[in-house]
């Protein structure tokens, strides 16, 4: 595998902004939340961020929400990434793309999130603070993929935005699509990705198609 040099970031008892190190993807930054749930805490204490190509391994420890100023969209877009689950959790953790953001350094962070977990599930949920509310509840969907016999999946995720309508697509196909209204009606911001606790997960070809 191409694998660089790695880093560690280490956070007390509150939330992290930090930037990637220069090993790193250039200008990514990445905000570490620590579990606030004591019957699921983090496996341990660190989250670690690996470069390879021009994408990244973050394995964890706490969840990450990764982004890029530059990658700003408006109007009509699509943000997209390939997620390879390396191994396993020890139970169902979401992964996915994040968009619509906004602050996300500072405590009014807003974003919408699109996510699937090992166990072929997808969920979509906004974000204000740290109020979190679903778009479309937990539900499974075959075209999301399982791990196989070696513990690894692969799932290509894209959230296409077109006048009034967000589709969600995990491998070519549309999982679900709403309105830009409730929850979705602020699509402008920031996209980027979302990877919750204790995941070890490789992210490639994040990419903004703005149209």
């Amino acid at each position: 595998m191409m694998l660089r040099s790695a880093f560690v970031l280490v956070f007390g008892l509150s939330t992290l902004l930090a930037p990637l190190a220069a090993q790193a993807p250039e200008g990514w930054r990445i905000r570490v939340d620590r579990s606030a749930n004591a019957s699921d805490p983090d496996n341990v204490p660190d989250l670690k961020v690996v470069t390879v190509g021009k994408g990244f391994r973050a394995t964890g420890g706490p969840a990450g929400t990764f982004w890029n100023p530059a990658n700003r969209a408006t109007g009509n877009y699509t943000v997209k990434a390939t997620f390879n689950l390396m191994k396993p959790s020890g139970h169902t953790n979401y992964y996915g793309l994040v968009f619509g953001g906004s602050d996300l350094e500072g405590a009014a962070q807003k974003y919408v999130y699109f996510l699937v977990a090992q166990d072929g599930t997808f969920i979509i949920r906004s974000r204000t603070g740290e109020q979190v509310q679903d778009v479309q509840a937990r539900m499974a969907h075959a075209a999301v993929q399982k791990p196989g016999a070696n513990g690894q999946s692969t799932n290509t995720l894209e959230v296409r935005v077109a006048g009034n309508t967000v589709s969600y697509v995990v491998n070519g196909t549309v999982v679900h699509s709403g309105p830009r209204t409730g929850a979705t009606a602020t699509t402008d911001g920031l996209a980027g990705v979302r990877i919750n606790h204790v995941l070890d997960v490789q992210v490639e070809n994040f990419e903004v198609v703005r149209q």
